[in-house]
């Protein structure tokens, strides 16, 4: 049976489906919609005369079946993608699209200095940047990329670290201080009304701080905000609601003002800054391998 480029491409969405165990997350990945992928599969269910999946309101599961075709279809699926992305490679210059999204201090400081002088170069790329302060999902958001603190990153991505370490701080307004004293050590914070930062929707981050021989200390913190939002946080310190944690370079200009005071600074560590992630099973494609080639060396130059 000669396989057609219709065989193709409903066998690559079959796969997807199967390995996300959903149409709305194989749809994001593709950028499809999902009753597009439920026709597909059922055209290619209708030609095989076998039923490839189970579909449920909870998950969509590869029936016997669907788990043999997966078994030998996905070693092939990647050797495809393996030749493509080594015909592109040998490309003089990159083509396509990238989709990426960064909190708005990793712009500003990491990505600027380098994205115009990279789309200068590869006029045939497209690139399309979102300004998110909390941490994307990649693959369902539809993102190639992102740019985001290197010690928040998930396991399974893999981290191109870039620039220099970076050091968080605890700072909060004269007025503040003056009115409920100065922590002395990071547990007495408990003490103290804390503006909290969100990482996620669902994960309220912790404070770390440099504990006895190289450990970390976290603390949970409670007070009248939380956000993501650099300007929120920074105005609600300075309006003396209570202490924030922040990068030091985000907190400069305040210092130098005597708008707001650094606290606990023995305990303030230094963190790894900012790094571009992508998810470890994803091929690096042609247009994101040459920008990253580019933030390197441009980095690399710059920390010498």
């Amino acid at each position: 049976m000669a396989i057609t480029r219709t065989d193709l491409a409903e066998l690559a969405v079959f796969a997807a489906v199967a390995r996300h165990q959903s149409f709305s997350k194989a749809a994001l990945e593709l950028g499809v919609s999902a009753s597009a992928l439920s026709h597909s599969l059922k055209g290619l269910e209708q030609r095989l005369g076998v039923r490839l999946l189970n579909r449920s309101t909870r998950a969509v599961v590869p029936t016997d079946a669907g788990k043999r075709l997966l078994e030998q279809l996905v070693p092939t699926l990647t050797q495809l993608e393996e030749a493509l992305e080594e015909l592109t490679r040998h490309s003089e210059e990159p083509v396509g699209r990238l989709k990426l999204c960064a909190p708005r201090g990793a712009i500003h400081t990491v990505l600027a200095p380098v994205l115009i002088d990279y789309l200068v170069r590869y006029p045939r790329m497209q690139v399309e940047v979102v300004e998110q302060e909390l941490m994307p999902r990649l693959i369902e958001d539809g993102y190639d990329a992102a740019i985001f603190y290197g010690d928040l990153l998930p396991k399974e991505m893999i981290a191109v670290p870039l620039g220099p370490l970076q050091r968080y701080l605890v700072v909060a307004s004269p007025a503040y201080l003056a009115e409920h004293g100065t922590p002395q050590h990071p547990r007495e914070l408990a003490r103290h009304a804390c503006i909290g930062y969100r990482l996620t929707p669902s994960h309220h981050y912790r404070w770390a701080f440099a504990g006895e021989e190289g450990s970390l200390l976290e603390i949970e913190v409670t007070g009248p905000l939380t956000t993501s939002t650099p300007a929120l946080y920074l105005g609600a310190a300075e309006a003396g609601l209570g202490l924030a944690y922040c990068l030091e370079e985000e907190v400069s200009q305040q210092l130098a003002e005597g708008k707001l005071l650094s606290v606990l600074e023995p305990w303030c560590p230094s963190f790894t800054g900012f790094s571009l992630f992508y998810p470890s099973r994803h091929q690096l494609g042609h247009g994101l391998r040459t920008l990253i080639d580019q933030l390197k060396e441009h980095y690399h130059r710059h920390d010498c």
